[in-house]
């Protein structure tokens, strides 16, 4: 399956949540009822004979009752599901936190932190998504991970401390990239969805423990009724576990398959098996396992590995299944042997590491034909790239973007103008705006800092956006309106800059509102012909200069679409006209949206060349569709072929 195909899916498997939720409520109803008539009507029997002897007048006497048990149990459990909820919109970093994680600082002096925010990043950069918050459960000796996150633009990635210990690089990477694919195949959404609904399942154990241990040490309780409301106390905390029951059943149906399709991304993203299968093995050998030290009853479907050591409803398959379905020849026995010599073959050597990224660096990073299968799925020669690329990225400038204090002014020196008298005026409203502070920080980038290359600027971005959006929401909405301005300080607009303003502006404002973000709806290419003809046709004039080649980049885009071909129509504001358009087309089925990335393709590939102009503004298109396009490089179809 591709990454529209995952979409949706992710959505089909959040109705069956929601109905798999529902019967677990509707159980619980009846328990609590059931429990209601036993403690407040008299003896069972007495009541079956006053009453004819029939269970439906029984029931009809004590519907109050019944009603009482139903409205107050289904509203514990939906107030509680909404609180739970509400406390997690703040995103993957306060799932990270509320595990102990504790956040990998920009420039980390320690080697193993260095190695994970270097991995990390590539992935990030090869997928052409921000990168994720970092964190580190310091006091987990177990191997595991987990992401976090309603979004790509929230989205944060955590690993135990015996992860990093106890894995290598291409372990680690294995490890990563499995993550990489919850977070593009929608399984997060629905994890942080799940932790939300569980929630009010569990409420009534919890509730019903505390409600015994304040009978318990409360004097006279038992003179006073205390009796009655210990064993309804017991009888909570026994139907809480019946939610509990349910709760680790719907957490199993979700996991269990999708772990094994991060297992087959993690594979396809890096081209090599042994990474994830390695990591795996360790797992199975390690003193700990996954097990974390913190209860992960709450997250347990979306660690890496069982978190957990019951065995009843486990939300991950069996390890040695697991590595079977990456090596099929794989025997259960082997890892006896495994743990004799797994030290030995725990890191590669440097030079093999060294040798591959010069190889890659050769290799052309982007076939524009085969961009829809890549999407969410960047391959062993787009992660080595991204890392040649974030290599060749000047140490004062990769600081900077790392670092809290600058990352706002370096995306700001990225966006200055090369005209003297325009860049002044740029940063006088940067004064106005952020202060003499702001502006004196990005004149000081702007005059120490080699030039910025074209390639370099939009992967410093997705390294700077996780400090950028640490600061103030009013620091940030004052960069947004800074941002806006200067894009538009000299009239024109050209198109890295409304790239830039468009991913800075989609991200920050779904990392502040995370759970708002959106993942497509139900409109069709049909149904917004015009607005797909404005696309293609704004495409195809910034791509060609030539008005034959334009006419026909045209056309082949409206063809590809299915749409019905009109005259060419470019409009003189092309950047309202593309932002009306798209924030309609994000509205698109997942499907069409596919369609859509295709004809567009089409439209570039017409004279079988890629700009970099093309590249950017599709870029912009694919950010503004929710659609993380992967590293583009522009190289064109025809230089493959040695044109």
């Amino acid at each position: 399956m591709n990454f529209f195909e995952h979409q949706d899916e992710a959505k089909r498997n959040t109705r069956h949540l929601v109905l798999l939720f529902l019967l677990a409520v509707i159980a619980i109803i009846v328990a609590v009822d059931g429990v209601l008539l036993l403690l407040f009507s008299s003896a069972l029997d007495q009541s079956m004979t006053a009453t004819t002897g029939n269970l439906g007048d029984f029931l009809s006497s004590h519907s109050s009752i019944l009603l009482f048990g139903s409205l107050g149990t289904g509203a514990i459990i939906g107030f509680a599901s909404l609180y739970r909820s509400a406390s997690l919109r703040d995103g993957g970093g306060s799932v990270a936190r509320a595990m102990g994680g504790v956040p990998v600082e920009a420039d980390p002096k320690d080697p193993l932190r260095q190695r994970l925010r270097n991995v990390v990043e590539e992935i990030a950069i090869a997928s052409g998504v921000p990168v994720p918050e970092i964190y580190i459960m310091e006091q987990e000796p177990g191997i595991n991970a987990f992401a976090a996150g309603y979004s790509p633009s929230d989205a944060a990635v955590a690993v135990t401390r015996g992860t990093l210990e106890s894995l290598n690089r291409e372990e680690l990477q294995g490890v990563i990239a499995h993550e990489f694919s919850h977070i593009f195949n929608g399984d997060m959404r629905i994890n942080i969805r799940l932790m939300g609904a569980l929630f009010g399942i569990l409420v009534l154990a919890i509730a019903g423990r505390r409600i015994l241990s304040g009978v318990r040490f409360s004097s006279g309780s038992r003179k006073n009724g205390g009796g009655a409301i210990i064993l309804f106390a017991a009888a909570l905390t026994a139907i809480g576990y019946i939610g509990l029951f349910f709760a680790r059943w719907i957490k199993a149906a979700v996991s269990r398959q999708r772990e094994y399709l991060a297992d087959a991304s993690a594979v396809q993203y890096t081209r090599n098996p042994q990474g994830i299968a390695g990591a795996l093995k360790k797992i199975a050998v390690h003193a700990q396992g996954a097990v974390l030290a913190r209860d992960s009853e709450e997250i347990a479907h979306m660690l890496f590995g069982e978190g957990r050591t019951t065995a009843l409803f486990a939300t991950h398959p069996p390890i040695v299944e697991r590595i079977q379905r990456i090596e099929p020849g794989f025997r259960g026995e082997e890892l006896t042997e495994i743990a004799k010599r797994i030290e030995r073959q725990s890191r590669r050597k440097a030079e093999q590491e060294s040798a591959a990224a010069k190889s890659a660096s050769k290799r052309t990073p982007f076939d524009p034909r085969t961009i829809i299968e890549d999407i969410g799925r960047p391959d062993w020669e787009r992660i080595v790239a991204a890392a040649v690329l974030a290599a060749s990225l000047p140490p004062s400038l990769l600081s900077a973007a790392r670092s809290t204090e600058w990352a706002p002014e370096l995306l700001l020196t990225i966006l200055l103008d090369k005209e003297d008298s325009i860049r002044e005026r740029q940063l006088l409203t940067i004064a106005g705006k952020l202060g003499a502070e702001s502006e004196a920080q990005v004149s000081h980038l702007a005059k120490s800092a080699l030039p910025i290359r074209p390639e370099q600027r939009l992967p410093l971005l997705e390294i700077a956006f996780p400090a950028l959006k640490r600061r103030p929401l009013e620091f940030i909405q004052r960069m947004l309106d800074t941002v806006n301005e200067i894009v538009h300080l000299d009239g024109r607009v050209e198109v890295f800059e409304f790239l830039l303003a468009k991913v800075i502006s989609l991200h920050l404002n779904e990392a502040i509102n995370p759970a708002q973000s959106r993942s497509g709806g139900n409109d069709t290419l049909q149904a917004q012909a015009q607005l797909v003809r404005d696309v293609v046709a704004i495409l195809a004039q910034h791509g060609h200069r030539d008005p034959d080649i334009v006419q026909r980049s045209y056309l082949n885009g409206i063809d590809s679409a299915g749409v019905e071909r009109l005259p060419l129509h470019l409009p003189g504001d092309w950047v309202s006209t593309l932002e009306n358009a798209l924030s309609r087309l994000d509205k698109l089925r997942n499907r069409e949206k596919e369609r859509l990335i295709k004809a567009l393709m089409d439209t570039i590939l017409t004279d079988n060349q890629a700009s970099t102009e093309e590249l950017e503004l599709l870029r912009a298109i694919g950010s503004a569709l929710h659609i993380p396009l992967p590293l583009l490089s522009n190289h064109t179809a025809g230089s493959e072929n040695g044109e």
